[in-house]
C-alpha cells in the first residue's frame, strides 16, 4: 500500500520558482512537502540553463581573451596560442552546479521542507501520486502550488537526438564541434552560438524572421549583429530550417533557394514551452490561457486553493518572475495580502555584448509625443573605455514621462551592463523620476554612471557630451 502524505501545502516543481516558494513558507511556518521530480533542486535555471550557460559563456570570454594574446598581443599582454578541453570546462561548470544543488538542498532543510524526489500525478486537483525510487506516496494537500517550468521546444522535422540538441546537450558537449549550426535567433541560440564561436568552432545562425531577437528594438541588437559578423558568424535571416542527415541540414533561404549546411552538431533554440504534460493537469480542472495556466494577480488558479507560479503561468519565462511570484504565494496562503504586480521585469540577454531591457521601449511609445528618449553612449564613460567596453556602439537609454518625468523604460547594451539591470528595475520600481537619477550620486569610474549621464541629458544638460 502507498505511503500517503497530508500536508498544509505541496509544492510541485523544484525550480527558481518552486524552491524558492518553499523556503518561504517553511520560513513562515507553513507544512511543506515540495516534489522534484524535474532536472534537480534549482530546476533548469541552475542546472541546464541560466547558470551553467553563464558558466561556460564565462569559460568562453577567458578563452577568447588569450586567444586575442596570443594573436599579435593586447593591451601589452602577449600569451601562446590556447587550446581547450571542453571536458574539463564542463566539469568545472557541473563542480558549480553541484555546490548550488547543496546550498538549495541546505537552505530547504533549515527551512524544515519536506523534499521528494520523484514523478506527481495528480488524480483531482489536491491528490497526488509520486512515483519515487522507493515506491510510490500519495499526497493530498490545503494548498497546491504548480511550479513545472518549461521545456525547450522541439521541431517535428529535428528531433533531439545524436547530433540535433536542445541547450541542456549543448551545455554538456566533451568536445567544441567544428561546425555548427544554431537554429533560432533568440536569446538562448546566440548567448551559446557566439559562446562556440569564441571557443573556436564555426557557427551559422538560421533564423526566420528578418532580424535576430526580434523582441528587442533594432538599436539595442545592432552592436550584437555587428560583433557576430566581425568575428564570423554567419547569419541567414528569413531562412528555414529542414530536415538533418548525414552531417548536413536542409534550410530554405529567404529566397526561397534550397542549400544543405554541413554541420558536427545543429542546436535548435525555438523557444520553450510550458511543461505541462504528464503530471495530470488534466485532471486538476484550472482554466487555460492557450499553453498556459492561467492566474490572477495573485498568481491563483480558477481551482480554490490552487496556484501557478514561473514558466508556467506565461511569459516573461525568466527565473526572477517565478522566485518573486513563490514568495508572494507563500505569504498569501500565510495570511498576508500580497499581489504580483511588478512596474518592470526586468530582462537580460547575456549576448557579445549583452543587452538589458527594462520597462517599456521604444517600440512600446512609438508615436507617443508626451514622451522624452535620451540616448549616452558607453564610449564617452571612462570606466567602459578602461575595460574595452566602450567600443562596441553600446549605450543607456532611457525614456521618461514629458509631463512629469516618470521613468518609463530603461535599456542598454554593451559589455557588463547586465550588472546594471538592477539599478534600472529599482528605479522603475520605485516610480523615480528623471531627477531622481539625476541627483543621486554615481560612483566613478563605473558604468553605472551612463544612466546617470542619459537621464541628465533627458533634462538637457548631460555633462561629459
Amino acid at each position: 500500500m502507498a505511503e500517503q502524505i497530508k500536508t498544509k501545502v505541496l509544492i510541485i516543481g523544484a525550480g527558481t520558482g518552486g524552491y524558492v516558494a518553499g523556503i518561504r513558507c517553511g520560513q513562515l511556518g507553513l507544512d511543506t512537502v515540495l516534489v522534484d521530480g524535474g532536472d534537480g533542486l534549482g530546476g533548469t535555471c541552475l542546472n541546464v540553463g541560466c547558470i551553467p550557460s553563464k558558466a561556460i559563456i564565462h569559460a568562453a570570454n577567458k578563452f577568447e581573451t588569450v586567444a586575442k594574446a596570443a594573436g599579435g598581443g593586447t593591451l601589452g599582454i602577449t600569451a601562446s596560442k590556447p587550446t581547450i578541453d571542453l571536458k574539463q570546462t564542463v566539469e568545472w561548470k557541473n563542480g558549480i552546479v553541484k555546490k548550488l544543488n547543496g546550498g538549495v538542498a541546505a537552505l530547504l532543510k533549515k527551512a524544515k521542507v519536506n523534499v521528494i524526489k520523484g514523478w506527481a500525478e495528480f488524480s483531482d486537483a489536491k491528490t497526488c501520486t509520486v512515483k519515487t525510487d522507493d515506491g510510490e506516496i500519495t499526497i493530498s494537500a490545503e494548498h497546491v502550488i504548480l511550479a513545472t517550468g518549461s521545456e525547450p521546444v522541439e521541431l517535428p522535422f529535428l528531433r533531439f537526438g545524436g547530433d540535433v540538441i536542445s541547450s541542456t546537450e549543448a551545455l554538456s558537449l566533451d568536445k567544441v564541434p567544428g561546425k555548427l549550426v544554431v537554429v533560432g535567433g533568440g536569446y538562448i541560440g546566440l548567448e551559446l552560438g557566439i559562446a562556440f564561436r569564441k571557443l573556436g568552432a564555426e557557427v551559422t545562425v538560421v533564423e526566420m524572421a528578418e532580424r535576430i531577437l526580434p523582441l528587442y528594438d533594432k538599436a539595442l541588437t545592432d552592436p550584437v549583429a555587428k560583433w557576430m559578423e566581425k568575428h564570423g558568424v554567419k547569419l541567414m535571416l528569413g531562412a528555414k530550417a529542414g530536415g538533418f542527415e548525414k552531417g548536413k541540414l536542409n534550410v530554405t533561404t529567404k529566397d526561397g533557394e534550397a542549400i544543405q549546411l554541413a554541420a558536427d552538431k545543429v542546436l535548435v533554440t525555438v523557444g520553450r514551452r510550458p511543461r505541462t504534460a504528464g503530471w495530470g493537469l488534466e485532471n486538476m480542472g484550472v482554466a487555460m490561457a492557450g499553453p498556459f495556466v492561467k492566474i490572477d494577480d495573485r498568481c491563483a488558479t480558477s481551482m480554490k486553493n490552487v496556484w501557478a507560479i514561473g514558466d508556467l503561468t506565461g511569459e516573461p519565462m525568466l527565473a526572477h518572475k517565478g522566485s518573486a511570484q513563490g514568495e508572494i504565494v507563500a505569504e498569501i496562503i500565510a495570511g498576508h495580502d500580497r499581489k504580483f504586480d511588478p512596474v518592470t521585469i526586468a530582462a537580460v540577454c547575456f549576448t557579445e555584448p549583452e543587452i538589458v531591457s527594462a520597462g517599456l521601449g521604444p517600440q512600446d511609445v512609438e508615436g507617443r509625443d508626451d514622451v522624452i528618449q535620451s540616448v549616452f553612449p558607453l564610449m564617452a564613460i571612462g570606466r567602459a573605455l578602461a575595460i574595452e567596453a566602450g567600443e562596441d556602439g553600446g549605450f543607456v537609454r532611457v525614456i521618461a514621462s514629458k509631463t512629469d518625468h516618470r521613468l518609463l523604460g530603461v535599456q542598454a547594451v554593451g559589455q557588463h551592463v547586465s550588472e546594471l539591470s538592477n539599478s534600472f528595475a529599482q528605479m522603475l520600481e520605485m516610480g523615480a523620476v528623471l531627477e531622481d537619477v539625476a541627483g543621486t550620486i554615481h560612483v566613478h569610474p563605473t558604468l553605472g554612471e551612463a544612466f546617470h549621464e542619459a537621464s541628465l541629458r533627458a533634462l538637457g544638460h548631460a555633462i561629459h557630451i
